[in-house]
Parts: C-alpha cells; structure tokens; sequence
C-alpha cells in the first residue's frame, strides 16, 4: 500500500504548522550586528596592516621573514629550495 501526501507551501508556512519560532528577527539580528563588527575591524586585516603588525613584532628579522616567505611560495607552488649539501658515504 503507498501512500502518497504532497503539501504546497512555503518554508514560513511550514515552519508555523509544525510549530517552531520564527528566528527570521533574531537571524537578522545576528547577521547585522556581524557585518557592523566585520566592517569595524576590517582595517586590521588588510595585507598592509597584518604586514605592519608582523615587521613590528620582528623589525630586525625583515630579511628573515622575506625568506620565510620566499620558501613559503616556493614549496606551495613547486619551485625549487635551496640545494642541500649531499654527503659521500
């Protein structure tokens, strides 16, 4: 025996004959108040502010942390490190 029940209508509708709340206020909410932190902090994010904070952080290590990332790109895209010293055994 099959027994076949279609319904049309919408999630709102459907949400309100089962019986759960409506959070659409309450999601809305949220969702303002994180893009009103997101654009508030996104100046501390940008590249030239995280680079700022690293190179205040190790102002005398500037070479250092350029090949740091000169590795760092090499290595994830496939280029070639440093040679290594080989040893004769």
């Amino acid at each position: 025996m099959k027994f076949r029940v279609e319904v049309d209508c919408t999630p709102v509708e459907a949400r309100q004959f089962v019986g759960l709340p409506n959070v659409e206020p309450m999601q809305a909410a949220v969702m303002a108040e994180v893009e009103r932190r997101m654009l508030a902090e996104m100046d501390r994010f940008s590249p030239d502010a995280i680079m700022r904070s690293w190179f205040s952080v190790f102002p005398q290590n500037a070479d250092q942390m350029q090949n740091l990332f000169l590795k760092m790109f090499q290595q994830g895209f496939g280029g070639s490190t440093a040679p290594t010293a080989k040893s004769d055994s």
